[in-house]
This record gives C-alpha cells, sequence and structure tokens, in this order.
C-alpha cells in the first residue's frame, strides 16, 4: 500500500505508473492505426504491418499489466499524489517555516467552533424529543443509558431485544418487551396512547400543577422493527412528537438509518426535524458533516475521536464522562416558590450497585476502575466498560461515592 512506501519511493512508483498508463494508451492507438493502414495496402506489405500491429498491442497489454500492478501497489493514487506533493514541500521549505501539512488527518488541537460537550442540556433547551441514529457497535445503547440516568422523569424502555442485565437500574416493569414480547410493547405504547389523552383533559381542566410529577421519559428500542410489529407505534411516535412535550412526555426512537420512513412517519419529513433532535453517531455523523455541512475537517474531527464524538443537530459533540456527574437532571421545584433546598434522598440500589458500594467501604480511598471490576467478579461479565462506568456516575450523582479522571480513565471511590 502507498502508506508503506517512503516518499522518494512514492514519486518513482507515480513516474512509473504514469509511464505505462500512457505507454498502453499509445501502443493501443498506434496498433489500431497500423490495422487501418494495412488494410488499404498492398498484400505482400499486409503480413508485416499486421506482425507490427500484433507486437504493439502485445508491448500496450504489457504496460497495462504493470500500471494494474503498481495501483494495487499505490492504493488511492489520489492520496499517493498528495502525500508525494507534501513531502516535496517539505524538502523546499525551511525547517523555521513550519508548515502545517497533514495526510488525511485533522490537526490535534483543532476544535469545531460549535462544539457542545453537554448533549442533555442542549436537548433540554430545545425541549424535543430525541432521534437517535448509528449502526451496529456505534454506541447507541450507551448514549441512551446515559439519556435515561440524566434526562428526568420515569424512563420506561422498549427493549425486545434486553438481556437480563440491561436497564439494571431501573424498575424491571419498566422495562417492556423482553424475549421478543411485541404484543406487551405494542399494548403499553396503546396505554401511552391514553395516558396522553388524559394529560391533556387534567391540563385543560387544571392546568400544569395537575400533570406535575407524571413526566416521563420513553424510550423505543430499534424502532423500525417496532413499526413492523406493533400497529401502535406508527401513531405513537407522531402523537408523542407532535403533543409530548407540552405534557413532558418526551421520547426517545432508536434506529440505524435517519430517513422519516424508519420511524414510522412516511411522508411527514418535517416532523422529524422539527419536533426531534437528531443525534448521528458513527459514520452517520461523519456523513452528515461531508455531505449535509460540507465540512471535510469536521469529518476528519469525528473520526478521530471515535464513539466519544458525534453530531447532535448540525452541531458536533465530544461527551466526556468526567461531565455526567455535573447536574444536568432536571431538579424538581418547591411548592413555595422560595429558594428551599430540595435534597434528593438515594434510591434503592441493585445488585451492581450494592457490590460497587461494599467494594467501597472495605477499601476507603481506593478509586475502583472498571476492568478491576471485571477481574474482581462474574457479575459483570458481559458488561462493556462504559456500561459499567454509567453505574460509576450514576451512584456519584445521588451522592454514593465520587468519580475521578475522565474517559477510559474514569474510576469511583467510596467518599461520606
Amino acid at each position: 500500500m502507498s502508506s508503506d512506501l517512503h516518499p522518494s519511493q512514492l514519486h518513482q512508483h507515480l513516474q512509473m505508473y504514469a509511464c505505462a498508463k500512457w505507454s498502453f494508451w499509445g501502443s493501443l492507438t498506434l496498433g489500431c492505426g497500423l490495422l487501418f493502414l494495412g488494410a488499404s495496402q498492398k498484400p505482400e506489405y499486409k503480413p508485416w504491418i499486421l506482425g507490427a500491429s500484433v507486437g504493439t498491442l502485445e508491448v500496450g497489454r504489457r504496460h497495462r499489466q504493470t500500471a494494474k500492478l503498481l495501483r494495487e501497489s499505490l492504493g488511492d493514487i489520489d492520496r499517493a499524489s498528495r502525500l508525494n506533493f507534501q513531502a516535496l514541500a517539505r524538502t523546499q521549505t525551511q525547517t523555521t517555516a513550519q508548515l502545517a501539512l497533514t495526510v488525511g488527518a485533522v490537526d490535534a488541537n483543532w476544535k469545531p467552533e460549535n462544539l457542545i460537550t453537554d448533549p442533555v442540556e442542549y436537548i433540554q433547551k430545545k425541549q424535543k424529543h430525541v432521534a437517535l441514529v448509528g449502526g451496529t457497535g456505534d454506541g447507541k445503547s450507551t448514549f441512551t443509558q446515559y439519556l435515561s440516568s440524566k434526562i428526568g422523569g420515569r424512563v420506561v424502555v422498549y427493549d425486545s431485544d434486553a438481556k437480563p442485565d440491561d436497564w439494571a437500574w431501573l424498575d424491571q416493569a419498566d422495562v417492556i418487551g423482553r424475549k421478543g414480547n411485541f404484543k406487551a410493547i405494542d399494548t403499553a405504547m396503546g396505554n401511552d396512547l391514553k395516558a396522553l389523552e388524559e394529560l391533556v383533559e387534567l391540563r385543560g381542566e387544571g392546568g400544569d400543577n395537575a400533570i406535575a410529577g407524571r413526566e416521563r421519559f420513553l424510550i423505543a428500542e430499534e424502532f423500525p422493527i417496532l413499526v413492523d410489529e406493533c400497529d401502535n407505534a406508527t401513531p405513537w411516535i407522531k402523537r408523542h412528537a407532535k403533543r409530548g412535550r407540552r405534557y413532558k412526555q418526551f421520547i426517545c426512537a432508536l434506529a440505524q438509518n435517519d430517513t422519516a420512513e424508519n420511524y414510522g412517519l412516511q411522508g411527514d419529513k418535517d416532523t422529524l426535524y422539527s419536533c426531534f433532535v437528531l443525534v448521528r453517531l458513527g459514520q452517520f455523523g461523519c456523513d452528515h458533516a461531508r455531505s449535509k455541512l460540507k465540512d471535510p475537517q469536521l469529518e476528519q474531527w469525528l473520526k478521530a475521536g471515535g464513539k466519544r464524538r458525534f453530531m447532535v443537530d448540525d452541531c458536533p459533540c465530544e461527551l466526556d464522562l468526567s461531565n455526567w456527574g455535573a447536574g444536568s437532571m432536571v431538579q424538581p421545584e418547591t411548592s413555595g416558590g422560595g429558594e428551599e433546598e430540595v435534597q434528593s434522598q438515594p434510591s434503592a440500589m441493585n445488585e451492581y450497585e450494592q457490590f460497587i458500594l461494599d467494594w467501597g467501604q472495605q477499601h476507603p480511598g481506593e478509586i475502583l476502575k472498571a476492568g478491576m471490576l471485571s477481574r474482581a467478579t462474574r457479575l459483570f461479565d458481559g458488561m462493556q466498560p462504559d456500561e459499567i462506568r454509567i453505574f460509576f456516575v450514576s451512584m456519584a450523582d445521588r451522592g454514593l461515592g465520587e468519580v475521578e479522571g475522565n474517559g477510559d480513565r474514569l474510576g469511583w471511590r467510596w467518599s461520606k
């Protein structure tokens, strides 16, 4: 490949490739010309002209084969040309000039001007629902779990593929559809529609105070499958998209494509873009930066950050796990309207959080990392490190210990 070649070798290979390519076309043209010429000559000259033509075409064939082999060796010819030019520019430039020439990469110090680091704050300011787009392995589940721990309100999940240890920090009665139980999901979505109509009536009679405390965050995993399997899926997303926000019934729908059809909104693309914040992970974020925003530098920046960088609408986002405890949860208002401090009591812990707490109390002051947990007990087998860090941050949010570090180095320790 061209990336394995020294710039001087690239220059030589490119010259050889150009010569072989043009030699092939020249031989083809000359051979065809000789054949045409031989057709109009006397019979005694035709064998000689035909032989010359065949010989010329054979030379062209060999040069064509040589060009093909060189192209395979070089890989992307355009990229090789750029690399060769940059190497030449470096040799012709004084070292004090410090030219910023890069090959297929973004400057490590470059950051987008409209970068956001707290997508929850962005979503809450927009007061919109969430449409999460990403392929397999792009981190859709991790981001959804992050939202569920920060967005506020009762969390209900519709997930036909949920494993036993998925959504372990939620009330398991609110994790609906395990083992492909689409009937349960369809029934629950129908009940959501009835509940929404009930909230409309309550608010119409008693105002916002009448619906206080009934906020919900509804998560629908792999929504295109739900559209196919559940009759209520399409009216569920349409009615919540247009009316749910006013009654604090927010939804998050996941899909592997950002078309309106995947969200059950055929012919209603405007609803998708006006009522939802579109979060594009992985390659979908890169494609949006390249094709919609026409920003190749942003595209390279996204690729360089892996799963931690993605697009939220037209804004690039870098999600740092050290910011998860920054207090983006919606705090309940006091009934008296004063400045009375509201103290939240830690909720009941699941078995994973209890194990972490027990370990912290037995090792006060020591920092617990995700990798240490995976090696210490089989309880966390099958969990990704990011999923374990969610427990760390969730516990710290509730006053159970504190987190230290960020990203892959984030850890938890017990503190009173």
